[in-house]
């Protein structure tokens, strides 16, 4: 199957998508990495009657560090962040998850930004955003907003960025971390997570990100737990997530998945 006809621009500058944006809404769609977007059109999933390519705008190409927080646009590659020097320093959690990113060749043309609009249930990047803390910063022609990426993701494959709208960058928090983990069980190497699991230790305890089961990444904090009574919780946690059966997996499996890599990962950060 071939896409439905559609119109090209190659944005110049941000204005330009902004303009474009303004005029077309609905009807336009922002072209980063095109890793999930092109398969979307040519399964004609997605049906935009205007493409805006926004991948030669350097001044969305760069990863910029301020006080306490690491800002990513809307153009850089997920291979790139992984090459950024000061990774592992600045954001020790996102150096463990990148490499199960999708595959070598998919992480040197998709986007940080673009998995992000995508909202896969099960991908990664976004589950790592929540469970940071993270903040997308959102721009259309008149004004920006900021959102927490709690409150970016409604609901599978769908997010709280309106028509005319674009993600012009994320920022994570780079300071004040604890120990963190990162598991997930797949079919292969690369493809998208039955389940997904991060764990960060706190002041005070753990936080715990599941993706994969529920509609959108989904988080629980608790204190220091062990034994029991860290079962008790990861079960309850299990079954709040809503599984379903699929081809993939069935909804018991994921939730054993969930209670036996939460249960290695709070471990992990809380030794």
């Amino acid at each position: 199957m071939k896409p439905v006809p559609f119109d090209y621009l190659r944005a110049g500058a941000v204005g330009e998508v902004l303009d474009a944006l303004a005029q077309q809404g609905g009807d336009a769609r922002v072209l980063a990495g095109g890793q999930s977007l092109m398969a979307m059109l040519n399964m004609r999933l997605a049906k935009p009657r205007l493409l805006i390519d926004i991948m030669r705008l350097s001044e969305l190409d760069r990863i910029d560090e301020k006080v306490g927080r690491v800002t990513i646009g809307a153009a850089v590659r997920q291979a790139s962040l992984l090459d950024w020097p000061r990774l592992s320093e600045k954001l020790p959690l996102v150096a463990k998850v990148l490499p199960w990113v999708g595959h070598a060749q998919t992480r040197s043309r998709g986007t940080v930004c673009g998995s992000l609009a995508h909202a896969d249930p099960s991908a990664e990047i976004p589950l790592t955003l929540v469970l940071l803390g993270g903040e997308v910063h959102l721009r259309r022609a008149k004004r920006s907003r900021t959102l927490a990426a709690k409150d970016f993701f409604v609901g599978m494959m769908a997010t709280a960025r309106a028509d005319d709208e674009f993600i012009e960058a994320i920022s994570l928090p780079s300071h004040g971390l604890g120990r963190c983990a990162f598991r997930e069980v797949a079919r292969r190497h690369g493809d998208f997570a039955i389940v997904a699991c991060a764990a960060l230790e706190t002041a005070d305890g753990v936080r715990l990100a599941v993706g994969g089961v529920a509609d959108i990444p989904m988080v629980r904090q608790w204190p220091r737990l062990d034994g029991s009574a860290l079962d008790d919780a990861l079960n309850e946690f299990a079954w709040d997530l809503g599984a379903r059966d699929d081809w993939h997996a069935t909804a018991r499996y994921r939730r054993d998945l969930v209670r036996a890599i939460g249960r290695d990962l709070v471990r992990e950060v809380l030794r």
